[in-house]
């Protein structure tokens, strides 16, 4: 009698297992995962994003911020996941392609672990400076930082994120000896520029750090990018402002765990392409400096390869890592 029960009770279990499986995905809440503080362009990107799918869906999309070590915490979080789709990464160029050139025994493989849905879209990176900051130009800062070397301090979102890593390969470039203060979010770093805590930071043009430039909050002295933003026209880039064949852009995409179900996983990235293509979701990204870019799959992780080997070299070259 005993093992007849046990047998029933395995049998209930594993239908209602498969019954829940074949279930309309999705049919319970989904999170997104965030590896920085609210305020910054990750955590914006993520909540369009979400705000978006779950209109779609007629659901639930949530976001969660799990900030700390330029996003490796939620993003080791979500590799060790139930691959059910029920789990999402906000991941980005810091996650997926810093990080791996400077961390040499991560938790997790970011390309074997990882299923890769779909890209959202890049951004430049700004670089600004407090008004108190006697300093008009990047040209400025950079002559000042020479005959001043280890006196400026800038902050950023975090060691290894890619506003870290943009102003690294400034340095490398230019031979400036600045120091870093990072920071568990970029919105942390730039409410302490506004207040004249630190005199610089760098992070993701979207979100806080446009809105303190449209403010006159902050004095920008140049975008990362090989071409300017067409939310911030009158600011120079990297290059045009002495900084010949500069060039970072940031990326934000959508990952999941590799073992999700192919079904699932198909789904979602329709699903992205569509509210990443709609109309208003567009505009609204386009708005906040996010140049919008929906991939397929196979799109999305050769862009995750390419990128890691081009940060590998910048990472070594600027004395980084492995570590």
């Amino acid at each position: 009698m005993k093992a007849a029960l046990i047998a029933f009770a395995f049998v209930i279990a594993f239908a209602s297992s498969k019954a829940a499986h074949s279930l309309p995905y999705p049919n319970k809440p989904v999170r997104v995962l965030v590896g920085y503080a609210p305020g910054g362009g990750v955590d914006l990107a993520a909540r369009l994003v979400a705000a978006a799918l779950s209109e779609l869906w007629g659901g639930t999309v949530v976001v969660d911020n799990r900030p700390g070590a330029a996003g490796g915490i939620a993003t080791e979080i979500t590799a060790k996941a139930t691959p059910d789709g029920y789990t999402l990464l906000l991941c980005t160029i810091a996650s997926h392609a810093i990080t791996p050139a400077r961390v040499k025994h991560l938790p997790y493989d970011h390309i074997r672990d990882f299923a890769f849905p779909s890209m959202i879209g890049t951004t430049p990176n700004v670089f600004v400076v407090s008004p108190a900051v006697p300093i008009r130009s990047l040209g400025e800062f950079i002559a000042y930082a020479k005959a001043n070397p280890g006196k400026l301090s800038y902050g950023s979102s975090g060691v290894g994120a890619s506003p870290h890593l943009s102003i690294e390969l400034l340095k490398t470039m230019t031979g400036i000896d600045i120091v870093h203060v990072p920071y568990k979010g970029a919105a942390l770093a730039l409410a302490d520029v506004m207040g004249g805590q630190i005199p610089a930071s760098v992070g993701n043009l979207p979100g806080g750090l446009l809105t303190a430039i449209r403010a006159g909050k902050v004095r920008p002295l140049g975008v990362t990018s090989a071409k300017r933003s067409p939310e911030a026209p009158d600011v120079p880039t990297f290059a045009e402002a002495g900084v010949p064949g500069y060039d970072v852009s940031g990326w934000y995409g959508i990952c999941t765990q590799a073992g999700v179900p192919k079904p699932v996983l198909a789904k979602l990235s329709r699903d992205l392409v569509t509210v990443l293509n709609s109309p208003a979701l567009h505009q609204r990204m386009e708005e906040q400096g996010i140049n919008v870019a929906p991939s397929t799959p196979e799109q999305f992780l050769a862009h995750v390869k390419a990128e890691t080997a081009r940060w590998a070299k910048v990472v070594k070259d600027a004395g980084l890592g492995p570590e």
